[in-house]
């Protein structure tokens, strides 16, 4: 441990703890490096959309930008190019992933979840998208698969202030919360303590969690423009046990406990 606590960045990364929990792209940069898996949180978008799209058994491309390149982008892998949340047609809101007719590879840009996932994609070993619907699933598909010392780096995406910083979001909190928790549940050891404040916070939050999300920032922001759908849809605790994997640069459903 002592060697560990002796490297270059060893607060910053927070060693020597095996549970690590950051905020944004700067913060996956410093602890996920050597970490064992990498788990994107964005609750109120991205991660949210790809459980959605991954209990239908689709694939999601993540891009950072929706620009001309994600349309070469999509074209490449034979994607749907999904538009912006108020567009027609796939976008970044998880109903319309849900009601759409058909869904089996989409591409979804955004400068948060999705761009921080397209970053990982080329350094980090394993790469999960966890939100609050599929948080317990995930952390027991974790537990079950890495072994007890693994090193876990949770990344929550947050949001973007108007002038591009980086803007803590609750929503992004609870959901690494509610999986951090799912793995001291299972009996994880060894947690930081950034790690074990988003635990507390979700434990805080559970028993009047929808309203949590309605009335936090970013939810009545999505409810003043008419998005209640994708605000309810986030806050369906544990609804899925579909565990969202990164694998050759698309999120898809695990195929089976004990395998990445």
């Amino acid at each position: 441990m002592s060697s560990l606590l002796s490297e270059p960045g060893a607060p910053q990364r927070q060693l020597p703890y095996s549970v690590r929990f950051e905020w944004g792209l700067d913060g996956a940069r410093a602890i996920v490096p050597r970490a064992d898996l990498a788990v994107v949180v964005d609750v109120l978008s991205f991660t949210t959309c790809v459980s959605v799209a991954a209990d239908r058994g689709a694939l999601v491309f993540p891009y950072p930008w929706r620009d001309t390149t994600a349309s070469e982008f999509a074209a490449h892998h034979g994607a749907v190019l999904a538009g912006p949340r108020d567009s027609e047609g796939v976008s970044l809101s998880p109903s319309s992933l849900r009601r759409a007719a058909a869904l089996e590879r989409v591409v979804l840009p955004s400068p948060n979840g999705s761009a921080i996932s397209h970053e990982l994609a080329a350094s980090a070993r394993h790469v999960v998208a966890v939100c609050l619907r599929n948080a317990a699933a995930t952390a027991d598909w974790v537990h079950a698969t890495l072994p007890p010392d693994a090193v876990i780096a949770v990344v929550a995406a947050g949001e973007k202030w108007a002038y591009g910083t980086l803007r803590p979001a609750l929503e992004d909190e609870l959901g690494a919360g509610a999986f951090i928790a799912g793995l001291a549940a299972a009996g994880r050891r060894n947690f930081s303590p950034e790690s074990e404040a988003a635990a507390a916070a979700f434990d805080a939050a559970e028993p009047r969690l929808a309203s949590v999300l309605r009335g936090c920032s970013s939810g009545r922001e999505l409810l003043e423009g008419g998005f209640a759908d994708d605000v309810d849809i986030a806050a369906e605790l544990d609804g899925s046990s579909v565990v969202a994997v990164l694998r050759d640069g698309a999120f898809g459903g695990a195929a089976s406990a004990g395998r990445l």
